[in-house]
């Protein structure tokens, strides 16, 4: 009897390999281990096959998962560039057009159906929680689902060396430092504030409170220039152009996913990419983050299987 490697299963029906891991999480396509790797029976394949000769609709909605372009909305975040690298070069596919227009603006064009995924990384001061407090106010009946992406540690980057001695927040208050801020609704701007306001400091109190740019290597860059001498972000910006970087939190940063007729096998089909491929992997690349809770579900409506 012939014993098939997911690879060769994936050649044979020339789709990639990632979607066999989908197809036999999913139960289409029973297989086994043998020690930590998947072998699919020839028996089990030519029972597949003639399933899908026989089910016309799930091979078309399955090409039109394949088919579809997902549109990302929200933060700016190395790993979800990563993402979309990862998703475009695997043979997925999918497709993912992404829009870094910061958190809140990204759950609104979700929320007003104008994206299918956001990209967030929001602090309620209140409750002190990250994401699902704006998410729950929003999404009361939209079908939703949350997935939590990774850790991220947030602080201040400043100039290798350090030349101005900056060592927290209340230096950015020195008539000699001058900062690069984020624009409005990011989510990096609102954990700023919070700590602007635990330390009782106003915005205008802080030289270049008022600049703003829309990603963190932008705003790393101006340090690398010395148009400013601090930026507020994550730390792999400042590992990237060299610079040093004075940790002062770790945020959660989630994807949400709204569902709609036109999306919902795409989503699940991306879903499965993410928690089933070696796409974990690209965190080792990337100084700052931790993957603890990578791809799990956080969070989902009474509606968001449907």
């Amino acid at each position: 009897m012939q014993i098939y490697t997911p690879d060769e299963i994936a050649s044979m029906l020339k789709i990639s390999k990632n979607t066999v891991y989908e197809m036999i999480k999913r139960g289409d396509l029973a297989a086994f281990k043998v020690g930590n790797k998947m072998r699919i029976e020839e028996s089990e394949f030519e029972r597949y096959k003639a399933s899908m000769s026989a089910n016309p609709i799930k091979t078309q909605e399955s090409k039109a998962a394949a088919q579809h372009s997902l549109q990302l909305a929200g933060s700016h975040d190395f790993l979800v560039e990563q993402l979309v690298k990862y998703i475009a070069s695997e043979g997925t596919g999918l497709s993912i057009t992404p829009s870094y227009i910061g958190s809140l603006e990204g759950l609104m064009m979700l929320y007003r159906g104008s994206a299918d995924i956001a990209a967030v990384h929001l602090l309620d001061p209140a409750s002190q929680q990250y994401n699902l407090p704006f998410i729950r106010q929003l999404f009361v009946h939209e079908p939703i689902t949350v997935m939590r992406l990774a850790s991220r540690e947030q602080g201040l980057i400043v100039a290798k060396g350090n030349p101005k001695n900056i060592t927290g927040v209340k230096d950015l208050a020195r008539s000699d430092v001058k900062i690069i801020n984020r624009q409005k609704g990011a989510g990096t701007r609102f954990l700023l504030d919070s700590f602007l306001a635990s330390e009782k400091l106003e915005p205008a109190a802080v030289n270049g409170y008022e600049n703003e740019e829309w990603t963190h290597l932008g705003a790393a860059a101006h340090i690398t220039r010395g148009t400013a001498d601090a930026a507020f972000g994550i730390r792999c910006a400042a590992s990237q152009l060299g610079l040093d970087f004075i940790p002062l939190t770790k945020e959660q940063f989630d994807l949400v996913f709204r569902w709609t007729p036109g999306n919902r096998e795409a989503l699940k089909h991306l879903i499965d990419l993410i928690q089933l491929t070696n796409f974990k992997d690209s965190i080792a690349d990337l100084d700052g983050y931790e993957a603890e809770e990578f791809g799990r579900i956080i969070y989902g409506n009474h509606l968001s299987e449907a």
